[in-house]
């Protein structure tokens, strides 16, 4: 294993990072296997060792003293399986040489300052199954190709606009968080992802149009979040099909009609959130989930139960600046404990 050219005095890390961790990075060759944050592994098909893995989460090089670039950083890492650097200032671009890298599964650049638009570059790295790029200033539309990469985990939140591209259902990841200022509807296409996705999260967009029906066909998804958005429409009946369903979160948009027994019944259903909504009816199953605290639907229009709209506000006249005040008035779900979930940790910033 070779000295790593960036650990040189004239590297652009040298004198941004915090000491205790640069305190180890001390000695050549297979010492560098004892830095903090390296990892090292034998190389497929060669009987040594090699660099696989660089871990800076949360390590805040720069400490907001500078600009740290990784552009001559990941290609001189041949081995290179995981680079995860959340919450380290980085900025610049993204290589395009990590397309050369062929064990590179792992790229997380969550919480710095990249800017721009998409980096087409991730894209080269053929074998890449886990792409997060939270809490970053990257901006624009989301290109369609980023749904053909094979994919397992997709985080992506801030401020992507437009449109969800329409080959959403080509995406094969598990996990996929798109958080941002999207508009239009949610693709019919999903449910095209109904062998792979578990977790999806639309929340915090500016979607509109009803739910798709085809929704219903994501047997596996266990947790499907579009609120704070501006869906409209009933909630499709084939929403009764969601038989691995835990978490289902469809709160703050401009839904309506009754609450649908049949998802009311969904066997591994434990928190199903639809207040400040304009629905108007529920069943006996659904009042059973009320009960229980699995369902919130404070802020309709449901005759009978207490905390919902005045009359005055059945008419959604303005319903934009309504649910804009709702939103701001503290926590979403306060009487639903939710499950543990990797996207809804994604939302997290640091983590």
């Amino acid at each position: 294993m070779s000295l790593l050219l960036f650990l040189r005095p004239s590297s652009p890390f040298t004198g941004f990072y915090q000491e205790n961790v640069t305190a180890t990075w001390n000695g050549k060759g297979v010492k560098i296997c004892n830095y903090t944050g390296f990892t090292c592994a034998t190389v497929p098909g060669y009987k040594m060792l090699g660099l696989t893995g660089a871990d800076f989460h949360g390590f805040g090089f720069c400490n907001d003293k500078g600009q740290l670039t990784i552009d001559n950083f990941i290609g001189k890492l041949p081995d290179l399986v995981f680079f995860h650097a959340n919450s380290n200032n980085i900025t610049g671009r993204i290589p395009s040489s990590i397309s050369t890298l062929k064990y590179f599964y792992e790229l997380d650049l969550s919480n710095n300052k990249l800017q721009g638009t998409f980096p087409m570059t991730v894209l080269g790295a053929t074998r890449l199954t886990v792409l997060d790029l939270r809490f970053n200033n990257l901006i624009g539309p989301l290109p369609p190709q980023v749904f053909t990469v094979d994919l397992e985990v997709l985080f992506l939140n801030k401020k992507f606009n437009g449109t969800i591209p329409e080959n959403l259902g080509k995406t094969p990841v598990s996990d996929l968080t798109l958080a941002n200022k999207f508009t239009g509807p949610i693709p019919r296409s999903i449910g095209q992802t109904s062998k792979s996705l578990l977790e999806v999260l639309f929340l915090n967009n500016r979607l509109s149009c009803c739910l798709p029906y085809e929704i219903g066909l994501l047997k596996k998804t266990a947790t499907f979040d579009a609120s704070i958005n501006q869906l409209t429409g009933p909630i499709p009946h084939s929403f009764g099909c969601l038989q691995q369903m835990n978490q289902l979160n469809l709160s703050y948009n401009h839904l309506y009609g009754p609450v649908p027994e049949m998802v009311c019944v969904l066997p591994k259903l434990s928190a199903l959130t639809l207040n400040n909504n304009y629905f108007t009816q529920v069943g006996p199953e659904c009042r059973k989930l009320i009960l229980k605290k699995k369902l919130d639907v404070r802020m309709n229009c449901i005759l009978g139960l207490p905390s919902q709209r005045s009359p005055r506000r059945y008419v959604p006249c303005r319903i934009s600046q309504l649910n804009a005040e709702d939103a701001s008035k503290g926590s979403l779900t306060p009487e639903i404990t939710l499950a543990s979930s990797p996207s809804y940790a994604a939302l997290n910033r640091h983590r």
